[in-house]
């Protein structure tokens, strides 16, 4: 195995010092393009799908549970498996604690097309408590690219993000497989959303305040401290 050099520490210094500048122009990067991002248009949703949930029967605008935006993994999970994907896995162990999405009026929900009778029993093994639903006999994982069917069918990992206003709900962003590396934290999962991270630097300016929606960081407290 080949391991990186050794060298005094002003050379590492001074390797530091020009990698960071690399990085900062990376999350300048980064932020242009989240901000290009929330430009997107969006899709208005007039289908109907129901699921089923924790509760029973939901539609798609139940899983909004009221907040502005819903930010949906679709987790590969196909009828006829006995177990849930374990890359797909893999991703929901590292979402945080929802309490700080949801500060930011952002739902977070995985929906699978198995029934909610398998769900149910892996959900319980895996020990998470994220809303999770079953798309099971609707159309909702193929009209989103997450499930396809034909000679071959297969299912692929993506997220797809929606906004509600009043009770209309539209389709602003997805993506999948390796559009998923580094998405996980509750910044990385606003940054896909049409809302962002409602900071003021965001661009454009204002338009989660229109939607009344919550402020940004102001607004970050202890998991323990929400009122919701």
């Amino acid at each position: 195995m080949t391991l990186p050099q050794i060298v005094s520490r002003d050379e590492w210094r001074a390797a530091r010092e020009e990698l960071l500048a690399k990085e900062k122009a990376a999350t300048r990067a980064r932020d242009a393009l989240n901000a290009e991002r929330r430009g997107l248009p969006m899709v208005a949703i007039d289908k109907e799908y129901v699921f089923e949930g924790g509760d029973g029967k939901a539609t798609l605008l139940d899983l909004f549970d009221g907040r502005h935006q819903l930010v949906v993994y679709h987790f590969m999970f196909a009828p006829e498996w006995t177990a849930g994907c374990r890359s797909c896995s893999g991703f929901l162990d590292q979402i945080g604690h929802l309490a700080h999405l949801r500060a930011r009026g952002t739902e977070f929900a995985a929906v699978s097309r198995a029934p909610h009778t398998k769900i149910l029993p892996f959900k319980a093994r895996m020990g998470w408590t994220v809303p999770w639903y079953s798309s099971y006999g609707n159309e909702f994982n193929y009209d989103f690219q997450a499930s396809f069917g034909g000679e071959e069918p297969y299912e692929r990992p993506g997220i797809s993000c929606f906004l509600r206003d009043r009770d209309r709900v539209f389709h602003t962003y997805s993506t999948y497989e390796r559009g998923l590396d580094g998405i996980g934290s509750t910044t990385s999962l606003l940054d896909l959303t049409a809302l962002g991270r409602q900071e003021e630097w965001e661009e454009p300016r204002g338009r989660s305040s229109a939607l009344g929606a919550p402020a940004g960081s102001e607004r970050i407290r202890y998991h323990d401290e929400y009122d919701d």
